[in-house]
């Protein structure tokens, strides 16, 4: 099982992504959840531990884990410690600039999916 662990709902992807996520397995859609700027360090820690728990109950192949960055930080390296794969979508960016009805500047930026990017413990020293 390929685990979508993000606010982007597999429905919405390119079909280049989607072919890569099911070379995991099947896609489960787990909806990211919302972070409170608040929040402390210790319940970003505890709502990491909880949902770690819950995708590692799943037993999946992959993780794809993109939104909040401490909490994306705190699952990471719990998914790692337990052994499971936790990847990243690498995409392209391009940007168009164009004058819109009323004259100012529009920016409009288009991604494409390229890869997937594990994520892995490095050593120091």
């Amino acid at each position: 099982m390929f685990v979508n662990y993000s606010n982007h709902l597999s429905s919405k992807w390119e079909e280049r992504q989607i072919e890569a996520a099911r070379a995991y397995g099947r896609i489960t859609d787990v909806p990211f959840p919302m972070v409170p700027p608040s929040a402390t360090e210790e319940e970003v820690e505890t709502l990491a531990k909880d949902e770690a728990a819950k995708i590692a109950a799943m037993r999946p192949a992959a993780v794809l884990c993109q939104g909040e960055f401490t909490l994306v930080f705190c699952l990471v390296s719990i998914l790692l410690q337990q052994d499971i794969t936790v990847l990243s979508a690498c995409s392209e960016r391009n940007t168009e600039e164009r004058a819109g009805k009323d004259g100012k500047i529009e920016t409009v930026y288009k991604f494409s999916f390229v890869k997937f990017r594990e994520y892995r413990m490095v050593q120091w020293k």
